[in-house]
């Protein structure tokens, strides 16, 4: 996840409806920068986020909102299968990191034991819990420092 300036956002948003330019965008002008004050990695722990923040499942759909902007929500910038890149404005990643502020380690527990196993494809336990956990106070960190320098977001990951 990028914590992205206005002027990023709108070369993006200006690449979107051309897949290779939008990544061209990611990864030449974001990814390359790796401005570490402004990024949140989640290895593989953002599909056990998103579940817990929505639903359980693994979808684009506005349930739960705005924490299912979190992690796929927002504006869907890359239109192939094997990309996704996910544009979150900076008055959406407010309402992200206000939404995050009260979820406890036992709250988030409850949500993760209500995903399905055979849909998650991962092994659900306590140490995938921990892990889930760990990375869900980073996210939650970033969201924060992103909405107090009034940054955009965008969450990327190839399928």
């Amino acid at each position: 996840m990028f914590a992205i300036t206005s002027e990023q956002a709108h070369r993006l948003k200006t690449a979107r409806g051309n897949d290779d330019a939008v990544l061209s965008q990611i990864q030449d002008e974001i990814e390359e920068a790796w401005d570490k004050d402004h990024l949140c990695e989640t290895d593989k722990a953002w599909d056990a986020i998103h579940r817990c923040l929505t639903n359980g499942k693994l979808g684009f759909d506005g349930v739960e909102y705005p924490r299912n902007l979190c992690i796929l929500g927002g504006e869907q910038m890359h239109e192939g299968d094997d990309y996704i890149v996910s544009l979150l404005t900076p008055d959406q990643v407010k309402e992200v990191s206000e939404a995050l502020k009260p979820i406890t380690q036992e709250w988030l527990r409850s949500r993760y034991s209500g995903i399905d196993g055979d849909d998650y494809g991962l092994n659900l336990g306590d140490e995938d819990f921990d892990y889930t956990w760990e990375n869900f106070e980073d996210v939650r960190e970033f969201y924060r420092k992103a909405a107090s320098d009034g940054r955009w977001t965008i969450f990327t990951v190839d399928q």
